[in-house]
C-alpha cells in the first residue's frame, strides 16, 4: 500500500515497470520513470517544483528527495541514491552514485558519472564536473566545485559565503550580529508546509482514494 498524495493539484505518476515500496511516500508532482525502484521509508515530495526520476534510478531506504519552486529535483538515468540520503532542489546527470548519508543542496548540479561517497556533502549552487568524486565525509562547494575535508571549515566558508544560502533559499539578508533569521525562516517554512493540510490520498490513476500500490 504505497502512500501517494495529491499536492497543490498535482498527483504522483509511477511507470508500470517501476516499483515503489509499501511504506514509501510520494507527494505532489513526482514522476517515477521505468525500471525505477523506490524502497522502504523513502519520501519524494514536490514542494512547488517537481521530482523526476529517469529510467532505472534506485532510491534506497529512508532517503528524502525534495523539489522546490526555484529548483526542481531531477535525476537522469541509472542514478543510485543511498540509504538516508537527503537531496533538495538539485540535478544529477546519468550514472551518478550518491552513497549512504549524502547531502545535496539547492541549485547543485552533478555531472555524469560523478560520485558522492558516504556522508559527503554537495553544497548550495555547487557544480560537479563529470567524473568527479567527493571522498567519504568531504564537502564540495562552489562553481566549479572545490573539495575540502570537513575540518577545513574556514576554507569552506570562504567559498560558501558568497553562494548566499539565506538569500538564495529564503530571500533574506544575513542577520546582523546578535540577531537570528530563524523566526522569519520558521514562519516562511510553516506557511509553505501548511499547504499540505489540503493534500489528499490518490490511487495510481490520480483519483481520490486510500493508500494504494502502484
Amino acid at each position: 500500500m504505497a502512500m501517494l498524495f495529491e499536492h497543490q493539484g498535482h498527483a504522483p505518476t509511477v511507470d508500470p515497470d517501476a516499483y515503489v515500496a509499501p511504506n514509501a511516500t510520494l507527494c505532489g508532482d513526482v514522476r517515477v520513470g521505468p525500471g525505477c525502484r523506490v524502497l522502504f521509508g523513502a519520501v519524494l515530495t514536490a514542494e512547488g517544483g517537481p521530482v523526476e526520476l529517469g529510467e532505472g534510478c534506485v532510491v534506497m531506504e529512508n532517503a528524502v528527495l525534495r523539489g522546490t519552486r526555484q529548483d526542481p529535483l531531477r535525476l537522469g538515468r541509472h542514478v543510485l541514491v543511498g540509504p538516508g540520503a537527503y537531496l533538495v532542489g538539485c540535478e544529477a546527470a546519468d550514472d551518478v552514485f550518491l552513497a549512504t548519508g549524502t547531502r545535496v543542496f539547492n541549485g547543485a548540479r552533478l555531472g555524469a558519472r560523478s560520485e558522492v561517497r558516504v556522508n559527503g556533502v554537495v553544497h548550495l549552487r555547487t557544480v560537479l564536473a563529470e567524473d568527479t568524486t567527493v571522498p567519504i565525509g568531504w564537502v564540495a562547494v562552489g562553481d566549479p566545485a572545490r573539495l575540502f575535508p570537513p575540518e577545513d571549515h574556514g576554507e569552506i566558508w570562504a567559498v560558501q559565503r558568497d553562494l548566499d544560502f539565506p538569500g538564495y533559499v529564503f530571500g533574506l539578508d544575513r542577520p546582523a550580529e546578535g540577531t537570528s533569521l530563524m523566526p522569519e525562516v520558521s514562519r516562511r517554512y510553516g506557511r509553505a508546509l501548511g499547504r499540505h493540510q489540503d493534500d489528499r490520498p490518490v490511487d495510481p490513476d490520480g483519483r481520490p482514494g486510500g493508500d494504494v500500490s502502484p
